[in-house]
């Protein structure tokens, strides 16, 4: 009984003594079917060692869906938020980590770019509001995290921006966003036919909806100058300066994901998120 209930335990959740924080499966069943199989939305919850109210919704880069199936996919989806100390400061600061990954009916054919499904087309969508705002509501009832933040960071701002348009301020407390895409990329395809063109609607749809940009002046990927961001982020930009230029420019690393610069970049949303204070420059 004992061994049953260990195996149990364990399939559930993994627990990190590393950054004080206990790894737990979420698994919401939606209203629809993929022939004849329920479609359901997954995540990967980290909580601090102490209850907390707060949380922060991380959408990930290219190619945007996760392919959740345990805990164990929690590293190869962290992006630049597994590096440096971002998770325990996250904990320390008291704010529960979720990787969202998209719903299974929006899964590509492989873990890697290029991205196959959940473009923007789905991202867009009221549906995806919809499918987010159950993820939130069962966050709130089942764990208590009734304080959420969403950080979209490269593809995953097409999420953060479309989730600006389509939730209220009252269903989530602020978002964030990443190395946001703004312009084609010649290396990637056109970019603004896969993952859409906001232009001539953000952030003018989404006044209202407290929100972060961060974004680092040098990001070298030409899906996402900063230029543009800059001049449409005004008084709500962090910007990163420095890093390590090293990698793919529009990959994990480089300064496009704040490689060198991660702790300072997460320590920024964090004062936002605990205070509403924006830290202009971070950074060298």
């Amino acid at each position: 009984m004992r061994s049953l209930l260990l195996a149990c335990v364990a399939g559930c959740f993994a627990v990190s003594l590393a950054h004080a924080q206990t790894d737990v499966l979420i698994e919401v069943e939606l209203e629809r079917k993929q022939g004849d199989q329920p479609v359901r939305m997954r995540a990967i919850l980290s909580k601090p060692e102490r209850a907390t109210d707060t949380a922060l919704l991380f959408f990930r880069g290219v190619p945007g869906y996760a392919l959740i199936n345990s805990v164990q996919d929690k590293k190869r989806n962290l992006g630049w938020m597994g590096r440096g100390k971002v998770q325990s400061l996250l904990m320390q600061a008291g704010i529960a980590f979720v990787i969202v990954d998209c719903p299974t009916d929006q899964w590509g054919e492989s873990p890697k770019p290029p991205a196959t499904n959940c473009l923007h087309q789905y991202r867009f969508s009221r549906q995806h509001a919809d499918d987010v705002r159950r993820l939130i509501a069962h966050l709130k009832e089942k764990h208590g995290l009734s304080r959420q933040f969403l950080l979209g960071h490269s593809m995953g701002t097409v999420s953060s921006r479309s989730l600006a348009i389509h939730l209220g301020k009252d269903e989530v407390a602020g978002i964030i966003h990443s190395a946001t895409i703004n312009f084609p990329n010649p290396n990637r395809g056109n970019i603004l036919q896969l993952y859409g063109d906001f232009s001539g609607i953000f952030p003018r749809k989404a006044a209202g909806m407290p929100m972060l940009h961060l974004h680092n002046e040098n990001d070298a990927c030409p899906g996402t100058p900063y230029a543009p961001v800059r001049a449409y982020a005004q008084d709500n930009l962090v910007t990163v300066r420095g890093g390590i230029p090293e990698g793919e420019p529009c990959g994990v690393g480089h300064l496009h994901s704040h490689q060198g610069r991660e702790d300072v970049a997460i320590a920024a949303v964090i004062t936002w998120i605990k205070t509403g204070k924006v830290e202009p420059v971070v950074g060298e």
